[in-house]
């Protein structure tokens, strides 16, 4: 089954390639949103290869908005055909393509394909989580300066007061919110948090990696990502080990509103 998914996701990263180098980069923004073609062509090609290969297991996708406002089934798609539409677009690497199969409330198998960085980050069942097949196995005892990553050239918001205030000892610029989950599976930086609303289909799939690595991906108030009821979060913690992550819940709770 991962084989299988992650051959169209790898299939797919061949054509947002070539639709890039094309032009198909036009879009609007919607709120704080970018979309553009390719989402919608990207979601096409994945719903369309998964049904094809499971077709009793639904499709949940950001693009298409008549399958959020359903019920969760007990075991259904999420996926996210672009995530970092605006990286894709504005000729950055930061993007990826990724899905995870959700069953009882959790991710139980997922694929990351960041395609301009010839990254695939792979998770299934408690198995391990791998990138280009190297198993993922992160350090267990806290790191005593953390290196930081966030989505701006230097910390901005949160990040700049938890960098100084931790304090942590390196960043790093990323894209999209799931690569830099998975940017923490890997052991390119240690933590990453986000105090704006993210979305499920932006989480599950690096979770799952993010998890089987050894890592822990929580809410602000430290609790696990529930992937029932609303698709949105308000925030997110993603650190490399539960040391890490008992470490900046309690940052945030001594911080309080005046940590921005």
């Amino acid at each position: 089954m991962i084989d299988h998914l992650q051959g169209i996701l790898l299939e797919l990263g061949v054509r947002l390639l070539r639709w890039r180098a094309e032009g198909a980069v036009e879009g609007v923004w919607q709120g704080t949103q970018f979309k553009a073609e390719a989402d919608l062509r990207s979601h096409d090609f994945i719903s369309a290869g998964l049904l094809k290969a499971w077709p009793d297991i639904p499709v949940v996708s950001e693009e298409d908005a008549a399958s959020l406002v359903h019920p969760r089934p007990d075991r259904y798609w999420l996926i996210d055909p672009i995530d970092g539409t605006a990286s894709f677009c504005n000729g950055f690497d930061g993007f990826v393509t990724q899905a995870a199969l959700i069953k009882d409330k959790k991710p139980v198998l997922s694929v990351v394909h960041a395609p301009a960085l010839g990254l695939t980050y792979c998770g299934s069942g408690d198995g391990d989580a791998t990138c280009n097949g190297r198993v993922l196995r992160l350090e267990q005892t806290p790191p005593a300066r953390p290196v930081l990553i966030d989505n701006y050239p230097e910390p901005r918001g949160i990040a700049q007061a938890l960098f100084q205030g931790l304090p942590c000892g390196g960043y790093v610029e990323s894209g999209s919110l799931g690569l830099k989950i998975c940017r923490v599976a890997d052991g390119t930086a240690d933590l990453f948090v986000k105090d704006v609303v993210v979305k499920d289909w932006d989480l599950a799939p690096a979770d799952l990696i993010l998890r089987l690595a050894g890592g822990v991906l929580t809410t602000l108030a430290g609790e696990d990502i529930p992937y029932a009821g609303d698709y949105a979060r308000q925030g997110i913690v993603a650190a490399a080990n539960t040391g890490l992550a008992v470490q900046v819940d309690r940052w945030l709770k001594d911080a309080g509103p005046s940590r921005a």
